[in-house]
């Protein structure tokens, strides 16, 4: 699996996990405040798409995880 896969699987579950906290229609309701974490993702998302920098990419670049444009391709 490459960086940017578990960046978007990452990025996907915390989207999901913060709606499912903050919608007050979920059964698993918190606060609403949990969809500013949405929006923070959202907003990382969006700059990480026109700037190419993404912490958690850096981050797993970091440990060895291995980067697409790196991979040779068959």
């Amino acid at each position: 699996m490459t960086t940017e896969r578990i960046v978007r699987i990452f990025a996907g579950a915390v989207v999901l996990v913060s709606l499912a906290l903050g919608v007050a229609a979920s059964p698993i309701f918190v606060s609403a405040h949990f969809l500013w974490l949405t929006a923070f993702v959202g907003l990382n998302l969006f700059q990480s798409g026109i700037t190419r920098f993404c912490p958690l990419e850096m981050f797993l670049e970091r440990m060895g995880v291995p980067n697409a444009s790196r991979m040779r391709r068959v």
